[in-house]
């Protein structure tokens, strides 16, 4: 099963999952960041020219991948 960088997959809808709420208020997002967030971040951050941070909760890790996107041009148009 493919799934996106949000872990979902492609016919999965937003309605009612985190990929719709803002990072802050997640319920688990205090947790530590996922792998494939890790995975994602360190890539990122490497493209980014800036360090990776293994600590990142899951609400942290997801609105740094939005502001390397933004800075690698790898996000959503």
């Amino acid at each position: 099963m493919v799934q996106d960088s949000q872990g979902q997959t492609p016919d999965e809808g937003t309605e009612g999952s985190n990929a719709a709420k803002h990072p802050d208020d997640w319920v688990t997002g205090e947790e530590p960041m996922t792998g494939a967030q890790a995975s994602y971040l360190q890539t990122l951050a490497q493209e980014g020219g800036e360090e990776f941070d293994p600590g990142m909760s899951k609400a942290e890790a997801s609105k740094r991948i939005e502001h390397l996107q933004a800075k690698t041009g790898r996000g959503a148009p």
